[in-house]
């Protein structure tokens, strides 16, 4: 899966923005579990997924500050 761009996710709003972010933590958590037990296919997946958290924590913070 690909990573998503900083300007997809600032076109979201503030309930979509959230949505994403309670699915990707719920991915990355499933993840980290699987990879544990050395289920993970994709372990670069992971990488992506915190990047994807990070953007849309930093968009969300841009927005409470504006």
């Amino acid at each position: 899966m690909k990573a998503r761009k900083s300007e997809d996710l600032r076109k979201l709003n503030d309930a979509d923005l959230t949505m994403n972010l309670k699915d990707a933590q719920e991915t990355l958590a499933n993840l980290r579990f699987k990879k544990t037990l050395g289920e993970v296919e994709n372990s670069a997946y992971l990488k992506t997924l915190r990047k994807d958290i990070a953007r849309i924590n930093t968009i969300i913070t841009e927005r409470k500050r504006s």
